[in-house]
């Protein structure tokens, strides 16, 4: 199998995209102006298979269903796909209007989650995965469809997440993948592993902005109520202990923060705010965040970077001062850390010009 193949479909959806091919931080750098149309439908098979999630198989379908171009056209068609008519789940029965000739034929495959990750798969159904990806499609699953994925044997060698409930399981089940839990998403190209339901939607999202532009991923995200701005590479919402006091929070210390982000702003700035130690913060920010004040500051400040090289003609330089990186060499050092490639390369890859693509029905700005 040929990881690097790609169909016809996908290759005039990125052909005016960035040549960059760095994926660091599971984010694709690659995407096409949004006044690029393509000349033929992108097909999307989302499988079906007994004891699936129906909120996992059905997300998908409305997300790319949303996607309309500025001329009119839907870049997607999305089928659902079984080796039987009739699937079967633990709240009743779906029917499935396509057959696994279809998903072979695919150029994007869901793989949606098992109520029991550990039921047995048809056989029929994987062996249709392995010749749509030796095709070239590609394959992608949600929450505990990497049990899917990783039956088909694609998985191999590589590094996949699901929900952090099912991460032990599917590493004593598969130990040869290396199972990453403290992830929403990994994107190898052409496999593509989700955590939990809802981040099978930041998949979508992150796939559409791939295919077709940034502004088409962020009027989908609207429509959805989710934020376009939830990257591969952010921590799960694993459970950890709750605050006991409000007075404890730091979501005041956040916002400010937030507002002053084009500041100097240390570790000692942000304790002496909250009246803490910096020993003590950096505990708060672990128990609530998951992460460690400096790395939360490099994580607004990519993203406020992002944000301006998306929406604004500002220089490299004014970006890297607004955000609080400093200069143009921080900038692109941090960027290319935290994104995978340059400032440069993401604004020509994902600035999309007017008039923008749009999603299907009204969304408030």
């Amino acid at each position: 199998m040929t990881m690097n193949a790609t169909n016809q479909t996908m290759q005039s959806f990125r052909e005016e995209a960035s040549n960059n091919p760095a994926i660091d931080k599971q984010r694709s750098d690659k995407a096409v102006s949004s006044e690029r149309v393509p000349q033929a439908r992108h097909q999307i098979a989302v499988a079906l298979y007994d004891g699936v999630v129906p909120t996992d198989a059905f997300l998908p379908c409305d997300t790319f269903s949303r996607v309309i171009l500025s001329n009119g056209d839907h870049p997607y068609q999305v089928k659902l796909c079984a080796d039987s008519p009739v699937i079967r789940h633990p709240f009743g029965t779906l029917a499935a209007p396509h057959t696994v000739e279809d998903l072979i034929q695919a150029n994007t495959v869901i793989l949606p989650g098992l109520h029991d990750p550990l039921a047995p798969l048809p056989e029929a159904l994987l062996s249709a995965v392995r010749q749509a990806a030796q095709r070239g499609a590609r394959i992608a699953s949600i929450c505990t469809g990497a049990f899917v994925l990783a039956a088909t044997g694609l998985l191999d060698g590589r590094r996949a997440t699901t929900h952090w409930h099912y991460a032990g399981l599917l590493r004593e089940k598969y130990p040869t993948i290396t199972v990453d839990p403290d992830v929403l998403y990994i994107d190898h190209g052409q496999l593509l592993t989700s955590a939990g339901a809802l981040a099978g939607v930041d998949l979508c999202l992150h796939l559409i902005r791939s295919d077709v532009g940034a502004q088409a991923a962020a009027h989908c995200a609207r429509m959805s109520v989710m934020p376009l701005e939830r990257s591969g590479g952010q921590k799960q919402f694993i459970p950890t202990p709750p605050v006991a006091d409000s007075a404890y929070s730091l979501q005041p210390l956040l916002q400010w923060a937030e507002a002053h982000l084009a500041e100097a702003i240390s570790v000692t700035e942000l304790a002496r705010r909250s009246a803490v130690s910096p020993r003590t913060l950096h505990r708060r920010f672990l128990e609530q965040l998951g992460m460690p004040p400096t790395t939360w500051l490099l994580q607004r400040r990519i993203h406020l970077a992002r944000q301006l090289l998306e929406s604004t003609q500002r220089s490299i330089e004014q970006v890297a001062g607004e955000s609080g990186l400093g200069s143009a060499a921080n900038l692109r050092k941090k960027f290319l850390q935290m994104v995978g490639t340059s400032p440069s390369a993401y604004r020509k890859a994902f600035r999309s010009p007017a008039p923008e693509m749009q999603a299907q029905g009204q969304a408030e700005p």
